[in-house]
């Protein structure tokens, strides 16, 4: 399938951005350019800023019902087109066709689910001091928001973002990745066929930081909703602060896996290795640090090893592929660090720790056992196809291990005790835990991290209300 080049979304319109600028994009399998995608300036963002509170006026006094009708009709447009979007996607993003397909169909899926939840806006009657007063609490859009979001699923984070602020009332303008910038321009096409009125939904591409430092200060936004690093996560909030500006925050993780002494081996590595190596472990909820306990330590390594050895590495379009490239060159490199720094520091190589090929970026499912806890990779993020593993002897041990990082994002265990599973769903300190199975995240459950990981939610209802002013209202009969 040809790949597209990639326009702004202005005012319910496509077009070039204002000065004609436009930035590469590459194949990742190939490291070849595929195509362009528009590089907005301050004239394109003044003008998505001006269509974005025009379009939330109109979107914010819709009835609810209507608002979730129109996001039905984009849902089912986005599971028709599924499959040529897929094939987008894999080409920008590199992940494997059965992946990109699945992003592309539970994009649907997320947008009823918030859609539906658009009716369950509900204020409240509080009873009164004065039977002469109603007291009301009611709850209304917060106005336009400013999305910032990551190449590694730029489908899924955006839609997460989007369908949310739609259901709320809001208004969005979205700032995409501008190295995966036309599958979220699927995604917001569907929305834009699907009937939303102009300038409800608004998509740029272009300087991060120019954007972002323009954006976030402006007086039409009135919310920032940003997925990406810890570093820029900070830096955004704290711009965000100075302006009184509400922020919802998805940062990044570094996932403790706790293995314990009574676990299914069999279940924790399949479970633990699919999630590992989906998106070649460019996931922000990517099991990263595998605790396992002594006993099981090396059954567990041998068998997580045979694992990583039978993934089929290639382009994500080649039928078969189970783990496609990283997505740029700079990923190349620091899998390169974090191996010979593990090694260097005493840890063993079971599996992979080299670049495959030349061309694209490629790289070995990698497996690394016996690591110390000062190498980079049980410090760092290693957002990549790399499990480091350790031994424990005591579950509080590993809790402490767990909890050492600053991150709080997401975290596994696998047990069969009760008591165990216990333990760790009051002590282990982060926004989502999965005990014996895979990350299962779904529109309904809350989603997102604590410490450094960020705050607020982009799943379930808690995701809403970061959308929403609550406001109190007092009405004396006279």
């Amino acid at each position: 399938m040809t790949y597209p080049s990639t326009q702004l979304f202005i005012a319910g319109e496509w077009q070039d951005a204002a000065d004609g600028r436009t930035l590469a994009v590459f194949n990742p399998s190939t490291g070849k350019e595929i195509g362009r995608v528009a590089h907005a300036g301050t004239k394109d963002l003044d003008r998505a800023l001006e269509a974005a509170q025009k379009g939330f006026e109109v979107w914010r006094d819709m009835p609810a019902i209507e608002r979730a009708k129109t996001m039905r009709r984009a849902a089912a447009l986005m599971r028709e087109r599924a499959g040529e979007i897929a094939a987008i996607l894999t080409q920008e993003n590199g992940k494997p066709l059965a992946e990109a397909k699945v992003e592309a169909m539970a994009s649907a899926d997320i947008i009823e689910w918030f859609a539906d939840e658009g009716m369950r806006v509900y204020g409240r009657i509080v009873p009164s001091r004065n039977l002469a007063v109603r007291q009301l609490v009611v709850k209304d859009p917060v106005g336009p928001v400013a999305a910032f979001t990551p190449w590694n699923f730029p489908i899924n984070q955006v839609v997460r973002k989007l369908s949310a602020a739609l259901a709320s009332g809001c208004s969005m303008l979205v700032k995409a990745p501008e190295e995966t910038p036309a599958s979220p321009a699927a995604l917001i096409k569907a929305f834009a066929d699907a009937g939303v009125p102009a300038g409800v939904v608004g998509l740029v591409y272009g300087n991060p930081a120019e954007i972002s430092n323009y954006l976030i200060p402006h007086p039409i936004i009135r919310k920032v909703t940003f997925t990406g690093s810890t570093p820029v996560g900070k830096m955004l909030a704290a711009l965000a602060g100075q302006h009184m500006k509400r922020v919802t925050m998805e940062l990044g993780g570094h996932a403790p896996v706790i293995v314990c002494e009574d676990a299914d081996i069999q279940l924790a590595v399949k479970a633990a290795g699919a999630a590992k190596f989906r998106n070649a472990g460019q996931v922000c909820i990517s099991p990263t640090r595998f605790l396992v306990h002594s006993s099981v330590q090396k059954e567990f390594a041998e068998t997580m090893a045979a694992y990583a050895r039978g993934l089929k590495v290639g382009d994500g379009l080649t039928e078969g592929t189970t783990m496609g490239p990283l997505a740029n060159p700079r990923r190349l490199t620091a899998m390169a660090e974090f191996t010979e720094d593990a090694v260097k520091q005493g840890a063993k190589l079971l599996v992979g720790g080299e670049r495959i090929g030349d061309a694209g970026n490629f790289w070995q499912p990698t497996i690394l056992n016996d690591v110390p806890l000062s190498a980079k990779v049980f410090n760092d993020e290693p957002f990549g196809p790399m499990a480091a593993i350790r031994a424990f002897d005591k579950i509080e041990d590993a809790i402490t291990e767990a909890n050492r990082l600053s991150f709080g994002l997401a975290g596994y265990a696998f047990t069969r005790s009760l008591k165990n599973a216990h333990i760790l769903s009051q002590r282990v300190e982060v926004g989502m835990l999965w005990v014996n199975q895979p990350a299962t995240p779904s529109a309904e459950l809350p989603f997102g991290g604590i410490k450094d990981s960020g705050y607020g939610s982009e799943g379930g209802p808690e995701a809403m209300e970061a959308y929403l002013n609550t406001r109190a209202v007092s009405i004396t009969n006279v």
